[in-house]
């Protein structure tokens, strides 16, 4: 069986070019991700899936490994099974495992990789970001983070002995898609309350409710997240409302900010590396600010088009596209720690075109 497939092989890579798209699976210990990925890997839904699974090292017990297979066996090369999809545990960030599934390239149409419950998935996200070389055959498509209903708000009340963020905290801020499981366990009323932090820490992310971890994969694929979009589509398609109130939260928060006229190019560059590189962008208690994730679109000098820039921890990038029938603008999503979003204006006000 294995000559077989290996014979197979070659017309696969000769026959498909495409770029895969990647979704990074995150969230903290108990959420679902575990439930979520059986889900994929056992239902009739008709998608060519693989699906690369975390499997813990010592000191990791806290969360179980997950088992598929007909003894429910853990395997470490990548396994077809019956309902199409492809499966492979893993014990470090996955990119070994893909540059041998890139291998079997036309039995699959997506890759969803899962991170440790304890993960802070903005290196993870980087890396298959902008990495030259492993961007030649995938391209990020999206960051989802699940969480559990129950203790989401607790996990996030927590503090680490040296004031840094917490990891639930990252992942929720990096998040594209924040899917709440078990909402059973909870009345309405808390729901409603989790929702409301959840979106003063990420503004922009699409909101799913969940039982069971059962989710449309409509809702988590194709996210498009890191490519250029229509501009309008980057904000209102995921429940960006720009009269959002948003709420001051104990480890991170999100801030949007709009702005008239045109951007000098190279002076938003500069801040964006005092922003993110330097660290130099201090709150008024002259705390630095702590960029988590940052979207924008861009009106700049002399440019018809719209730009689009994004980035993640310290890591930035431009895109353009085109503004269709949208009208020009500027506006800015910041998502981190001690965001005073009077400071944050005053020095996007500094990049502006002066009249």
């Amino acid at each position: 069986m294995a000559n077989e497939s290996d014979d197979e092989i070659p017309d696969l890579v000769l026959t498909d070019d495409r770029k895969v798209p990647i979704t990074v699976i995150t969230g903290y210990l108990g959420a679902g991700k575990t439930t979520l990925l059986n889900y994929v890997l056992t239902e009739q839904h008709g998608k060519k899936i693989a699906v690369i699974l975390n499997e813990f090292g010592e000191g990791d017990a806290m969360e179980k490994s997950m088992s598929v297979g007909e003894n429910g066996n853990l395997y470490e090369e990548w396994l077809e099974l019956r309902n199409g999809c492809l499966c492979c545990a893993v014990k470090d960030n996955g990119v070994q495992a893909i540059e041998n599934l890139m291998v079997k390239k036309g039995k699959f149409d997506y890759i969803l990789l899962e991170t440790t419950g304890l993960a802070d998935p903005g290196p993870i996200a980087s890396m298959f970001w902008l990495d030259e070389d492993l961007c030649s055959d995938i391209y990020l498509d999206g960051i989802i983070t699940m969480v559990d209903a129950k203790y989401c708000q607790k996990n996030l009340d927590e503090v680490k002995p040296d004031g840094s963020l917490i990891e639930a905290a990252r992942q929720i801020g990096l998040a594209d898609v924040i899917i709440i499981n078990k909402i059973d366990l909870i009345s309405q009323d808390e729901l409603q309350t989790l929702k409301t932090n959840l979106r003063s820490c990420n503004s922009f992310s699409k909101i799913i409710e969940t039982t069971k971890a059962k989710t449309n994969l409509e809702d988590i694929l194709d996210l498009n997240a890191y490519r250029s979009l229509d501009s309008h589509s980057l904000f209102s398609d995921r429940g960006f409302n720009e009269d959002r109130k948003h709420k001051i939260d104990k480890t991170i928060r999100s801030i949007t900010i709009d702005l008239e006229g045109e951007l000098n190019k190279t002076k938003l560059e500069h801040f964006l590396q005092d922003l993110l590189w330097e660290k130099k962008i201090n709150n008024k208690e002259n705390k630095p600010t702590e960029i988590l994730r940052l979207k924008g679109v861009l009106t700049l000098e002399n440019e018809d088009i719209c730009y689009i820039v994004q980035a993640v921890n310290e890591l930035y990038d431009f895109q353009t596209t085109s503004w269709r029938d949208n009208p020009k603008i500027n506006r800015f999503v910041f998502i981190g720690k001690n965001l005073e979003k009077s400071v944050l204006e005053n020095h996007l006000y500094q990049c502006k075109v002066k009249s």
